[in-house]
């Protein structure tokens, strides 16, 4: 019989541990004997104060007829459907923190545990692990004239959410005030800019303190790579880039925004005077649970104030083998060959945002051996890593990359790391480096990994040079993986296989999968993400080939005969083994030159 039903339970009632117990002694979810001792014990004071889920959770029992641990997410999922209720998991991405959070005050949300997830014209959403208590409806109702729609959710997100919402609303309206305060009303663009250089609202004022803290958890929180701090005229979006994806998940108001920004300048050492000029800067902040992470910032005059994106670089991600990078077992093979050379030169090529700085810190922290020297230089710093030697490209000094690899040159290195290869002193300087016994990194910006021959023949590197001094190149690209919780099987038809083999030969697979979106993944149906990867290993007879005069289609037919997967094969693969899907391969591998 549904607890809806049941004739014990009253509108206004607040559900106790007994209440529950009973009910899972009527589903057969737990046993007569351990019922009746958790009702001796819940009389108690201690007790009392805990959801009567979270009461039965910490018990850590299983259901006897499924032997799955009856946990407080699938108590809450299980209470929810027997008072047919809808269960909500809360995506703290998807709700208007400021929105909701004028429904009621933190007090009267704190004093029932709700909280108000959804606000449209005629009705609000709130979630509840009480979905009998309804004392706070009527008033509620009059107050707002709009219906109230209850959802049953998980009791510790509701309280955990309910903190971290109203926390950063009072910040937010706190820094709002007090910007109010000491400056007047925004007319137009001229004075919004000069607003922006007068900076009335303080940086350290603690309201701010506040944002920039919560803003940097949430962040670390959601699995964001990118966070974007976009000015605009009065409301000012904050975006995380999650799986190479932005999302919205907050609004400032441009004094608010402003403030914040000066904040993270001041603790990134930035000049915080200077707006009119790009800034680049970086720190290093710790997590709740004591994991260091590091960010890196960049600052951009837009025509309504500064634009900072911040980087997240976890370090943990140097941790992963090659594997968990995405790296095939033959990726895997080729990569190692070419790395264990004692001198030459090995590129990465790829836009930005492919993941070559996690390939490169990856390969270097492998490679930074107590016997080994390791240098790099980089414009700028990527990440701090006490494993190996970083040196930071200082135009204002006249430190580029050629003297930059100059200077290290003389610092006795075994392996070095160049940024990228930019122009043709640096390239030669390189290529010397190389041929002086010496094993180079850097990486170039080209599509596929044989245009990067095309690409130093045209900044003027010496076809000889080339063939005598480069190892390898790997071109990479980062694809979204299919959410595990969600994905589903399905049939591909021989034309879309085609688009994504052709023009080569690959035999399609009996199963793919496709997504489908889970509370786990936001509805995107993808959750991280991992690489794709074309190698190029020089033979004898590619090395032949390069010329003055060089046919990238014919070294690339070449190089497909030795045996490099070009990117879309190598995605291909992915899709294979239901690890993506085809459109995503097809969105991020570029089209393939010839055959």
């Amino acid at each position: 019989m549904n607890a809806v039903f049941d004739n014990n339970i009253k509108h206004n009632q607040h559900l106790e541990v007994h209440d529950i117990l009973k009910w899972l002694e009527e589903d057969e979810m737990v046993d007569t004997e351990s019922a009746h001792m958790l009702r001796t014990l819940a009389v108690d004071a201690a007790y009392k104060k805990k959801n009567p889920l979270e009461v039965i959770a910490d018990r850590n029992w299983a259901d006897p007829k499924t032997k799955k641990l009856l946990t407080l997410e699938l108590l809450t999922r299980w209470m929810a459907e027997r008072v047919e209720i809808p269960y909500f998991r809360i995506d703290p991405l998807k709700i208007e923190v400021a929105e909701v959070t004028e429904v009621m005050s933190y007090a009267y949300a704190a004093r029932y545990n709700l909280l108000p997830i959804q606000v449209d014209a005629t009705t609000i959403t709130v979630a509840t692990a009480q979905p009998f208590e309804r004392d706070w409806e009527a008033e509620l109702s009059r107050i707002h004239n709009k219906e109230f729609k209850l959802v049953v959710s998980n009791p510790d997100d509701i309280r955990r959410f309910l903190l971290e919402f109203y926390t950063i609303a009072k910040s937010v309206h706190g820094a709002t005030t007090s910007s109010e305060s000491s400056s007047g009303n925004i007319q137009n663009l001229e004075q919004l800019m000069e607003l922006g250089r007068s900076g009335k609202l303080d940086a350290n004022d603690q309201h701010v303190v506040n944002i920039v803290d919560w803003l940097f958890q949430y962040a670390f929180d959601q699995r964001a790579s990118d966070i974007h701090l976009e000015p605009r005229r009065e409301m000012c979006p904050v975006r995380f880039r999650i799986d190479g994806v932005l999302q919205e998940v907050y609004q400032m108001p441009t004094a608010v925004m402003k403030a914040v920004t000066s904040r993270i300048k001041i603790i990134g050492r930035m000049d915080v005077a200077e707006k009119r000029r790009p800034q680049d800067g970086r720190l290093k902040t710790r997590t709740e649970d004591g994991k260091e992470v590091e960010l890196r910032l960049s600052t951009m005059p837009t025509a309504f104030g500064e634009k900072l994106v911040m980087r997240i670089f976890d370090p943990e991600v140097l941790v992963k083998n090659f594997r968990q990078l995405g790296f095939s077992k033959k990726d895997n093979e080729i990569w190692d060959s070419m790395i264990e050379q004692p001198h030459g030169i090995i590129l990465v090529t790829g836009p930005t945002g492919s993941g070559k700085t996690t390939t490169l810190y990856s390969t270097l922290k492998l490679l930074a051996k107590p016997e080994v020297n390791v240098c790099s230089i980089e414009d700028p710093i990527e990440l701090v890593e006490p494993a190996f030697n970083q040196m930071q490209v200082q135009k204002n000094i006249d430190l580029d990359f050629a003297t930059g690899v100059r200077t290290l040159l003389r610092q006795d290195p075994d392996i070095i790391m160049i940024g990228e290869i930019r122009d043709k002193e640096t390239a030669n300087i390189a290529i010397q480096a190389a041929l002086t016994g010496h094993l180079v990194l850097s990486t170039l910006h080209t599509n596929d990994a044989p245009s990067a021959i095309t690409r130093m023949l045209d900044i003027g590197v010496p076809p000889y040079l080339i063939q005598s001094s480069v190892l390898g190149i790997m071109a990479q690209r980062l694809i979204r993986t299919l959410c595990p919780h969600c994905k589903k099987a399905t049939d591909i038809s021989d034309e879309t296989w085609q688009e994504l083999v052709s023009p080569w030969k690959a035999a399609k697979p009996d199963v793919v999968y496709e997504p489908v979106g889970c509370l786990e993944c936001r509805d995107t149906g993808y959750q991280g993400r991992k690489g794709i990867y074309e190698m190029f290993k020089f033979s004898t007879k590619t090395r032949l080939m390069i010329n003055k005069d060089t046919d990238i289609h014919d070294l690339r037919r070449a190089a497909i005969k030795d045996g490099l997967q070009p990117l879309r094969l190598s995605g291909a693969n992915k899709v294979a083994k239901g690890e993506t899907t085809v459109e995503e391969v097809l969105r991020v591998a570029p089209p393939p030159l010839e055959a």
